[in-house]
């Protein structure tokens, strides 16, 4: 089991940045990828991107590609979300997730979501 806590959320005007920060603890050896997702009010939940635990590898959707950046740092289990050029239409509660060695599909670890609020 993979425990994962999520902080950085606020509120930020339209254009702003904020980094938010996945902290993962218990059984890290065993995480595959971590992967970023949001919720806005009254919609389903969406992944925005996703990391690699051991290459580094990413990917974005294309509704934040160029202006989020993912990364992670192992020594500190780490995933962070760097969100730039923030719009209103981000504002979300935002999850990290993680997925371990034997999972195919989907991840099993959830963490319990930050909210962002971008004003315009």
């Amino acid at each position: 089991q993979v425990q994962l806590v999520e902080s950085g959320g606020g509120l930020v005007q339209a254009g702003g940045s904020l980094r938010l920060t996945c902290a993962a603890s218990g059984r890290t050896f065993n995480i595959n990828t971590v992967g970023w997702h949001r919720q806005a009010p009254g919609k389903d939940r969406e992944f925005i991107a996703r990391i690699t635990w051991s290459g580094g590898g990413t990917y974005y959707t294309d509704s934040v590609k160029g202006r989020f950046t993912i990364s992670r740092d192992i020594a500190k289990n780490a995933v962070y979300l760097q969100m730039s050029s923030l719009r209103p239409d981000d504002t979300a509660v935002y999850y990290c997730a993680a997925r371990t060695a034997g999972t195919l599909f989907g991840y099993n670890n959830w963490g319990q979501g930050t909210q962002v609020t971008v004003s315009s």
